[in-house]
C-alpha cells in the first residue's frame, strides 16, 4: 500500500476520534469529573488538618487541588487546560517527590497566586448587590481550598515575604488578563481610569504604610495601633486585614456589579485579588489560629461589603439612578452579556 493510501486510510480515524474527543468536552462530564476532583481534594486537605488519617492526605489533597485549579483556570481564560493541568500537576508530583524545601515553598506559591485569580476569573456579573456578595463568597470559598492547598505542602516560608510574593504574582496575573476581558486600556474611559487609579492608589498606600510603619514607625504609634489590634483579637476574636477590606472585597463587588452594565468593570474586578490572595496565603502563619483567620476574613468581608454597597449607591446616585424606582430599572436594563460560570471567557 502507498503512503498515500495509507494516510487516506488514517484521516478518517483521526476525524472520528477528534470528534469524539470533541463530544466529550462537550458534555457536562469534564465538569463533573473537576467538581469531584476539587471534593475529593478538600476533603483529604480537611483529614489532614484535623488530623485524621495516614501522612499523605495533605500532599495528594494539595497535588489535586493544584492541578484542578491550574486547569479551570486555564479553561476559564480561553487557554490549554489539558497543558496547564498536566504541568501542574507534574510540579505538584516533583515537588512532592523530591521534597525540598524549594520545590515545597514555590509549588505553594503558585498554587497561591491560581486561587486567587481563579477566585476572580470565576465570578460573573451581578445586576444587583445581593448578587455581589455571593460573587464575593465564591471568589473567597475558592480562595479558601487554595489555602488549605498550599500549606499541605508544607512549606518552609518568611510569612510576610510570602504574602506579597502572593499578592504581587496575583496582582500581575489578574491584570494580564483583564487587560484582554477589558478591551484593553483604550477601552477604560474617564470613569474607568479614575476607578483604577484610586485602586492603584490604594493598593500602593496600604503596602507603603503597613511597611514605613514596620521599619520606621515611632514606637508611641506602633504601640498605639497594636494596641487596638490586640482589643480586637481579645473581645472580638480577630481583626480585619485592612487591605482585604479596605480594597480587596469592596473592588470584587463592586467590579462584579459595574460588569453587568460595562466591559470596564473587569479593571475593578482585577483589585479583587487583594481580597483572594489574603485568603489564598492565610493559613501560612501557624501562630495564627484557624478561627482567628476566619473571624478575621469574616470581619474584612462584613466590613468591604458595607463599603462596596456605598460605593455602588453613589455609582447610580452619580449615573442619575438614585431613586428606588430608577434603580430597579436600571437593574432591569443591566444586560450585558456573559458566557456562563462554567465556560470560557475568551
Amino acid at each position: 500500500m502507498s503512503r498515500t493510501a495509507t494516510r487516506a486510510a488514517q484521516r478518517p480515524a483521526l476525524t472520528g476520534l477528534r470528534q469524539r474527543v470533541a463530544s466529550v468536552a462537550a458534555s457536562p462530564l469534564p465538569l463533573v469529573a473537576w467538581a469531584a476532583l476539587v471534593l475529593g481534594g478538600t476533603a483529604l486537605l480537611v483529614c489532614a488538618m484535623v488530623p485524621v488519617g495516614p501522612d499523605w492526605l495533605g500532599i495528594t489533597g494539595s497535588v489535586t487541588i493544584g492541578a484542578t485549579y491550574a486547569w479551570a483556570l486555564a479553561a476559564r481564560t480561553g487557554g490549554r487546560p489539558v497543558i496547564f493541568g498536566t504541568l501542574a500537576l507534574a510540579m505538584g508530583l516533583m515537588a512532592a517527590w523530591v521534597d525540598q524545601d524549594l520545590l515545597s515553598t514555590g509549588a505553594s506559591v503558585l498554587v497561591t497566586v491560581v486561587a486567587a485569580v481563579l477566585g476572580v476569573m470565576a465570578t460573573v456579573p451581578a445586576k444587583t448587590f445581593p448578587a455581589s456578595v455571593r460573587e464575593c463568597l465564591i471568589g473567597m470559598g475558592l480562595a479558601a481550598v487554595g489555602a488549605m492547598a498550599a500549606v499541605g505542602f508544607e512549606p518552609a516560608i518568611d510569612v510576610t515575604r510570602f504574602e506579597y510574593l502572593g499578592l504581587g504574582l496575583a496582582l500581575i496575573g489578574a491584570e494580564i488578563l483583564v487587560f484582554r476581558l477589558g478591551a484593553g486600556l483604550h477601552g477604560l474611559g474617564r470613569r474607568g481610569v479614575a476607578v483604577v487609579a484610586i485602586g492603584a492608589a490604594l493598593l500602593l498606600l496600604t503596602l507603603l504604610y503597613a511597611e514605613l510603619l514596620r521599619r520606621y514607625g515611632s514606637t508611641v504609634l506602633v504601640d498605639w495601633l497594636l494596641a487596638r489590634v490586640d482589643w480586637s483579637r481579645e473581645h472580638l476574636g480577630a481583626f480585619p486585614r485592612p487591605i482585604f477590606a479596605v480594597l480587596g472585597v469592596p473592588a470584587l463587588a463592586y467590579g462584579c456589579h459595574m460588569r453587568a452594565r460595562r466591559r470596564q468593570g473587569w479593571w475593578v474586578c482585577a483589585f479583587g485579588v487583594a481580597a483572594t490572595s489574603p485568603v489564598a496565603t492565610s493559613l501560612g502563619n501557624p501562630a495564627v489560629a484557624l478561627s482567628e483567620v476566619a473571624l478575621s476574613a469574616g470581619y474584612g468581608l462584613l466590613v468591604g461589603l458595607v463599603l462596596a454597597y456605598l460605593i455602588i449607591r453613589l455609582d447610580l446616585a452619580l449615573a442619575g439612578n438614585a431613586g428606588r424606582r430608577s434603580r430597579r430599572a436600571e437593574e432591569a436594563a443591566a444586560v450585558r452579556p456573559e458566557p456562563r460560570r462554567t465556560a470560557a471567557l475568551l
